[in-house]
């Protein structure tokens, strides 16, 4: 499965009343479930987040939405856990004031342990990093507010 099709499936599947799904296609297997009707308290963690161990539950917290931004930005294509470098001792992929062309690499989105590379769709400059390290993120929230060139 690529990732629109995992996407696709991430919405119908939230969107519809199944509480859980597994699929298993060749090498392939995903397992979604929802806590229907349940509030969680956000989780506090008191370790430091590193790229392979930051829970994916913390995507489900109570955090507030970001507040619209204007102009272009870089969204999230999925949900998952923020990162902005490739590790944490390595350097960000961007900086403020990067000039970013399409098709590079800008962050990486955590989903269920697997690691995303995030490929900006289009040549711009980040005007502003909107999430920090270990942020848990949702589909389509503002991740950099960018001007395109």
């Amino acid at each position: 499965m690529d990732m629109k099709q995992i996407k696709t499936l991430v919405q119908e599947f939230d969107a519809s009343t199944l509480s859980k799904l597994k699929i298993t296609l060749d090498a392939f297997s995903i397992e979604l479930e929802k806590n229907v009707g349940v509030v969680q308290a956000p989780v506090m963690m008191t370790a430091p987040v590193t790229a392979v161990s930051a829970p994916v539950a913390a995507a489900v917290s109570g955090e507030s939405v970001s507040a619209p931004i204007s102009g272009d930005a870089i969204l999230s294509p999925m949900v998952g856990t923020f990162y902005s470098s490739p590790s944490p001792d390595s350097p960000a992929f961007v900086k403020v004031g990067d000039r970013v062309k399409k098709g590079q690499v800008v962050a990486i989105l955590e989903a269920m342990k697997i690691m995303n590379e995030l490929e900006a769709e289009f040549d711009c400059e980040i005007l502003e990093i909107l999430k920090s390290d270990g942020q848990a993120v949702e589909y389509d929230m503002p991740l950099y507010a960018v001007k395109k060139l």
